[in-house]
């Protein structure tokens, strides 16, 4: 497609700045909104990437953010709530594209590509999968002549800095040799953040996609027990790992999602029931199979494990040279 100006709601994020990284190399102009620039300068080495300040949640910004784009991208989610009654997830997920897809209308932008999640569903058992169907279903009913809409449903997503597998390596660097797992049989079909900014770059001037909803997975399903078990294994750790039934699965999210941080949830037990794995092959539309975790995840959990290490290393080094000058 020729040079575009593209705006990416949510772009400072862990698939937003991969698509962003796409874009630029691409040629596009980019903007981007967050609350606080200072903290995304590392968007800024991008030549043709601008970051705006504002709260995307007022009608107004959103507006002025839109106005002259060609195309914007929504990415905004999130996988908890400060709450527990559905009101962040909803306010998140269902009346933001609301306000986007008004703002669109009132600036003119005739292309709008948004996250939704697989197996998002108005009947869904959590507050996550149904305000993501009514996120989703709000875009694709405003598809038309004027704005072309595609959707794109990820199982959960993997790459260097995202909160799957780096949260189960963390709290496993916590465990001292037993770990107690919730709903370790749920099984997942995990896609790499890279693959998924590919579908959006390449779904922006295709007109195959305009109207369409992808699932989105990569090329093998895993249980949960066993993508913990991987991880481990990547450590190096030695692990057991005991799967809780659903009674104290259960148990274990009501408890967790009170520690700070919510690393567990009740609407993540719910989330768990349904198995997060597509019912199809990956979209030929997008002319790439996707990449398979073994490829990737390796890499950057023995980086991390690596520079922890050397920071290891040098908090001895200073402590042997203040015991040296003390001497």
């Amino acid at each position: 497609m020729p040079t575009s100006k593209i705006c990416i709601i949510g772009g400072t994020g862990f698939v937003g700045s991969r698509i962003a990284a796409q874009l630029v190399a691409q040629g596009h102009r980019v903007t981007i909104p967050t609350r606080r620039r200072e903290r995304h300068r590392e968007l800024l080495v991008f030549p043709t990437v601008e970051l705006v300040e504002g709260d995307v949640h007022n009608t107004a910004f959103l507006r002025q953010l839109l106005d002259g784009q060609d195309a914007a991208i929504n990415l905004v989610g999130i996988l908890n709530e400060s709450g527990h009654g559905g009101r962040g997830f909803a306010r998140a997920h269902a009346e933001l594209p609301a306000k986007i897809i008004e703002a669109c209308r009132q600036t003119g932008v005739s292309r709008l590509l948004h996250m939704s999640a697989l197996h998002a569903s108005l009947k869904g058992p959590s507050h996550y999968l149904r305000t993501k169907a009514m996120g989703e279903d709000t875009v694709h009913r405003a598809h038309g002549p004027d704005l072309r809409v595609t959707s794109f449903r990820p199982s959960v997503i993997f790459g260097p800095r995202d909160s799957f597998v780096n949260r189960f390596a963390a709290l496993l660097r916590l465990t001292p040799g037993m770990m107690p797992l919730a709903c370790a049989s749920a099984r997942f079909q995990p896609i790499y953040a890279e693959d998924v900014a590919r579908c959006f770059v390449a779904s922006l001037g295709n007109h195959k996609t305009y109207g369409a909803r992808y699932d989105l997975c990569g090329p093998k399903v895993y249980t949960l027990a066993e993508l913990v078990a991987y991880i481990a294994a990547c450590m190096g750790k030695r692990i057991k790992i005991v799967p809780l039934n659903q009674t104290l699965s259960w148990l274990q999210a009501a408890v967790l999602e009170w520690v700070p941080g919510k690393p567990f949830s009740l609407d993540n037990y719910k989330s768990l029931q349904i198995d997060s794995v597509c019912s199809q092959t990956f979209p030929d539309v997008f002319g790439f199979q996707p990449t398979a975790l073994e490829s990737v995840v390796p890499g950057y959990l023995s980086a991390g494990r690596e520079s922890r290490a050397s920071r290891a290393a040098r908090s001895d080094d200073g402590r042997r040279a203040k015991t040296s000058a003390a001497r």
